[in-house]
Order: C-alpha cells, then structure tokens, then sequence
C-alpha cells in the first residue's frame, strides 16, 4: 500500500477495527490506541510492511520492534517463555510488560523486525481496542509508539497525525490513552530478570512477583554498550525528545523558560514562567505518567527554547518517568 494525501482517521468501532485488518493484511500501517501509548502498527510477518514502518518513523533499523500478541498462547508461539517469563506473563498480561525472551524456532515475525537478533520483544496489551485489533487479524503487530523516531510519544489520535500525517494508512481513534508511559521491559534470557526499560509496572512490582530482586537497567546508553545494538526499544541515549531542552530538577525557572512543574516543589520564579503544565499537582506519579507526553508537546507548541523541569522522586512509577525525562534531555 502507499500512503494517502492525508491520514484517514476514523473512531475505533467494529466497522474501523475491520477496515484497519484488511490495511494490515494489505502491508499497510495503522496506528492504534494501547494503554500506554498510541502504536504504528504493521503485519510483523511482512518485511516490507515493517521497512516502510522504520522508513516512517525514520527509526534506525539496528533498534528491534515490539511485537503484540492477543494472548499468552500466541506469546509462546513467537518466543521461548521460561520459569520466569510464565510468571510475569501470568501476573501482568494483558498490561503493560514487555518480555524480552528466546525466539522459538518457527518465529513468524520477521528479521528485520528483531533486528536481526535471536531474541524478541512481546507484549499483550490490555486496552480494549488494541485486543479486538489483535483478535481479528490474528497473528503478531510490531508496534512502536507512533510518532517520529526520537520525539515526544504521542497519546492522543491528534499527536499522531502531527508527527506522521499521510505517512500512516489509518488512524484508530480511541481517545486519550490511559496510562501515558510506555511499557515496562524485562528480559528474561536465564537466570535472574533484567530491568531493560522502567515503564508502566514498577519495578518493585516484577520483584514481588518474582520473589527475586531484577537487575536494574544499564544507565549507559545502548550505542555504548560493548558495541552492540539494543536489545529492547527505549535504551537509546536520546529519545522521547521535544524540540526544546530540558533542564531536570529545576529549582527555579529562568527568564523564557516554560515549566514542567510536579507536586508542591518551591520554584523560584515560577509566577514568570513562559507557560507552565502541573504533571500532578498533588504530586501523584501516575496522573504524572498519563499527563507526561501532552504537557511536554503543549510546552514545547509555545516555542521556547528550553524547559524547566521540577525534581520527581524515583519511587514507583516515577522510575520511569525519570528515565524518559533523563533521554529526553540528552544530547541529540
């Protein structure tokens, strides 16, 4: 398929989740709404749907994609699921974990898509719309945030045509997503899990439900890592990127800063800020993971060259927060 002058939107009803089938089936890309972020999905047995999908993206091609499945059942038809990856796939699917594990022999999803390595990213998601799209096409969707490689991920139908236009086929639109913050990535290779993007399940979650501590994430960024690519999307240096900077755990707003606030933090100056958007003003880290990518693209509409960030804790789902935000402001 080739891309039409415009994205076609439609809102996700039985009729639009038949249509965004039969695109998919044709090689064509249809971003969809999950629980965490809006997804561009393509047929991940397809080579050439998933090189026009990195082509859209403009995404390196070393880094692997997600693939989403409708069940467990179709999870180990895809990957090796272990001690360890059964018990995470039992307590946390459908939702938003990530389980990096073995490839099975008989993988359908293509190499291009793994990046050609001989592991695999799978992913039940739970939201509504995504599982119905799943069922009905009925074979594995490599789907990575749907947006530009490297910027804000998008959470609404709206952000998806503003960074992809005519590049995607269709659009599902199924409203804001609820979670906001990508999925959490565990690999599960033998031997103890590895932390390798904090996202939608805390870390302290898989713990309990290991009954093991995970090792954290390298902080270093994948390009650095022995030379290797990636095992996993989200561990390059930069990502999740606005056009302004950041300035991370501001105390004070500069003059022509926006502010990124969170909780009761004092920040001097900020009567004068730019523009300003609380993440949660009563200091919730999951309003602040759901509020994540809008404020930041709202911030970045008015111009400025630079935000300021107000300090988050690490705790729970402000891990992973901190670690979009630390990407976001890396060099580029």
């Amino acid at each position: 398929m080739t891309a039409s002058a415009t994205a076609r939107r439609l809102s996700a009803t039985p009729a639009a989740i038949a249509e965004a089938v039969a695109v998919l089936r044709a090689g064509g890309l249809v971003a969809f709404p999950t629980e965490t972020v809006y997804g561009l999905g393509a047929d991940a047995t397809n080579e050439r749907a998933v090189a026009r999908l990195y082509a859209a993206k403009d995404r390196p091609r070393f880094n692997p994609l997600i693939a989403h499945v409708d069940s467990a059942e179709a999870a180990a038809a895809q990957g090796l699921l272990g001690r360890r990856a059964r018990v995470l796939a039992e307590a946390f699917w459908p939702g938003p974990l990530t389980l990096v594990v073995p490839a099975a022999r008989n993988c359908r999803v293509c190499e291009l898509a793994r990046a050609g390595l001989t592991t695999i990213g799978l992913r039940v998601p739970a939201h509504e719309t995504a599982r119905d799209l799943l069922l009905a096409f009925g074979g594995p969707v490599v789907a990575p945030s749907a947006n530009r490689s490297g910027h804000v991920s998008p959470t609404t139908a709206d952000h998806v045509i503003e960074d992809l236009g005519p590049a995607v086929d269709l659009v599902l639109d199924g409203g804001s997503t609820p979670l906001g913050i990508e999925s959490t990535i565990v690999a599960c290779l033998g031997g103890p899990g590895r932390l390798l993007r904090p996202g939608g399940i805390p870390r302290g979650e898989i713990e309990r439900a290991l009954e093991e501590r995970v090792a954290p994430p390298d902080l270093r960024p994948a390009e650095a890592l022995d030379g290797e690519g990636p095992l996993a999307p989200g561990q390059l240096a930069s990502h999740y990127a606005p056009r302004a900077r950041l300035r991370l755990l501001a105390r004070e707003v500069h003059p022509g800063e926006a502010l990124l606030a969170f909780g009761t933090a004092d920040i001097a100056g900020a009567a004068g800020a730019v523009a300003r958007r609380d993440l949660s003003a009563v200091g919730d880290p999951v309003e602040a993971a759901a509020n994540l990518y809008a404020h930041l693209r709202a911030l970045d509409a008015t111009g400025v060259a630079s935000i300021a960030v107000a300090p988050i804790p690490e705790e729970g789902l402000g891990e992973a927060i901190n670690d979009r935000l630390r990407r976001a402001a890396a060099p580029r």
